[in-house]
């Protein structure tokens, strides 16, 4: 009992003295914030890598059409002679139109995932542009913490900042000054 009752004490005391530790701390912290997709949207790059992107898109699109353009043939060939075979062979012939209808559906959802990871990893070279100026500036300007306007669903995060507030802490002019946009 006596144990349990030191510890809940030392406990007090370490939460007390830590508390006023992290107020003193938390006086000094500065937070600055940054809208990364608009500095994204204002780099010089992205119009190139739109263009690749969407050049990509289309061949895959293509692709896409060209196979789901042959299951429609073979399908259609199915249908012209379904009345004239036995069941047996339509039978037969129904599961490997069923197994091309779902390789067809997977190649669909392997191109889109084919797609983003394009769009990353054209993207991801200007996104670490923007990182290291984002760090460059809140170092200058003695930032503690630099967060992100918007989640990466596109949800806003900073919902209203005064007159005062955006003029101190949003850095996003300074991050394209940074990177010359």
């Amino acid at each position: 009992m006596l144990k349990r009752l030191l510890s809940i004490s030392l406990l007090c005391f370490f939460a007390v003295g830590f508390s006023g530790h992290s107020t003193a701390q938390a006086q000094q912290m500065e937070i600055g914030y940054v809208d990364p997709q608009a500095i994204l949207n204002k780099m010089p790059e992205m119009k190139a890598v739109q263009q690749r992107l969407q050049n990509f898109v289309e061949r895959k699109r293509e692709e896409f059409a060209n196979k789901q353009q042959n299951f429609q043939q073979q399908v259609s060939e199915y249908q012209q002679k379904a009345d004239v075979i036995n069941e047996s062979a339509r039978q037969r012939e129904e599961e490997r139109l069923g197994k091309l209808n779902a390789e067809l559906q997977q190649y669909q959802s392997q191109i889109q995932q084919e797609i983003q990871q394009k769009q990353q990893e054209l993207v991801s070279p200007l996104l670490d542009q923007i990182d290291n100026a984002v760090g460059t500036v809140a170092e200058n300007m003695g930032l503690t913490y630099v967060i992100n306007t918007t989640t990466s669903q596109g949800d806003m995060i900073i919902l209203y900042a005064s007159d005062e507030a955006q003029e101190k802490y949003n850095i996003t002019n300074q991050v394209m000054a940074e990177l010359d946009i």
